[in-house]
């Protein structure tokens, strides 16, 4: 417990100046175990982390960015509510000091104006006692993201799509970490007990998952070569124009990369790949747009498949595995050759 200038503050707590009106306080907002500080955005709500040494050297007028919505704000708005109250704790205490003392200095002056009459006044103050700042005990990092820009370490919670120093990640790394939130979706999925598996199985959520993956890698795809191609080609809008959702087809986007004078993916891939990119590409097609109903789309663009005309398409883990392996590759490729 500080005696700071005549008042009693709790350990954490230092009264750095005071006037008649104002005063300013450091209260100190503890790190968690890893160094990671909490930020909570004031449009979202949700929480991300940083580093807290590097946080510490930034500018003092730092404007932060919410790492999943994008709001940005003078950074002392994105305290978290845990540390709010911790300030709020320090601020009341403080608080109760000065308006005792103001109150005992206004009886002692009635009592001594009223000696002559028939009213005495008398007052009797009691030692304060502050108490104890509230500990921060937020949502733990799992894992620590290095934005390849500015170089700060930061954790999240979500998809995120923000840097919260300098903004707007590089498409790549948004890419990446999309297919890397896929793997861990299915890795979890996996690591469950049998016996929450089972019923799970039978409700159709592990079905539903695979779907979403082979989903997501097509949109993932397609979100980096759009952002890369408009990005990178000096005439992207003349060449884009009459050919809308280009992205979202393999060859079609392979073609146009090589009109716009760039390598062919296909070679840069490999047939086998491709191969199984195309039908990642058809089995997205026939869940997106039929319920997963086989087509003879589907069976053109898959001769190899054994389904016929009307059956439902069946997914696997292994196969949502091979697509994530095959997106990754082709990501690589996508970053390799819109350089």
């Amino acid at each position: 417990m500080r005696d700071n200038h005549r008042f009693r503050l709790a350990d954490g707590v230092e009264l750095v100046d005071q006037q008649d009106d104002s005063f300013k306080m450091q209260i100190s907002i503890p790190s968690d175990d890893n160094g990671f500080l909490g930020r909570q955005c004031p449009e979202c709500a949700l929480i991300f982390r940083m580093d807290a040494e590097q946080y510490k050297a930034l500018p003092e007028d730092l404007t932060l960015w919410c790492v999943y919505c994008g709001h940005h704000a003078e950074h002392s708005e994105f305290i978290t509510e845990q540390q709010r109250e911790r300030v709020m704790r320090a601020v009341g205490d403080f608080a109760m000091q000065r308006v005792s003392r103001e109150l005992d200095k206004t009886f002692r002056g009635l009592a001594r104006r009223s000696r002559g009459g028939a009213i005495s006044f008398s007052s009797k103050s009691r030692p304060f006692s502050p108490r104890p700042l509230p500990g921060i005990d937020e949502e733990q990092l799992i894992r620590v993201r290095t934005c390849a820009s500015c170089h700060n370490r930061y954790a999240v919670f979500s998809d995120h799509r923000y840097c919260p120093v300098c903004g707007q990640l590089p498409a790549p790394s948004v890419a990446f970490d999309a297919l890397l939130a896929d793997a861990a979706r299915l890795d979890a999925l996996e690591a469950l007990a049998p016996e929450v598996k089972a019923p799970l199985r039978e409700q159709g959520v592990f079905t539903r998952n695979w779907v979403d993956t082979v989903e997501n890698v097509v949109g993932t795809v397609e979100a980096l070569a759009s952002a890369l191609f408009q990005a990178t080609v000096p005439n992207a809008n003349a060449l884009l124009v009459g050919k809308g959702g280009i992205f979202q087809r393999l060859d079609p986007m392979a073609d146009l990369l090589i009109t716009a004078g760039y390598p062919d993916l296909r070679a840069a891939l490999g047939p086998q790949t491709w191969q199984r990119l195309l039908e990642t590409w058809a089995a997205r097609h026939v869940f997106t747009h039929n319920d997963g109903i086989v087509d003879e789309k589907y069976l053109t663009r898959v001769p190899a498949s054994s389904a016929r005309v009307g059956q439902r398409l069946v997914l696997t883990e292994d196969m949502c595995r091979r697509a994530l392996d095959d997106a990754k590759s082709l990501c690589q490729a996508l970053v390799d050759v819109l350089r």
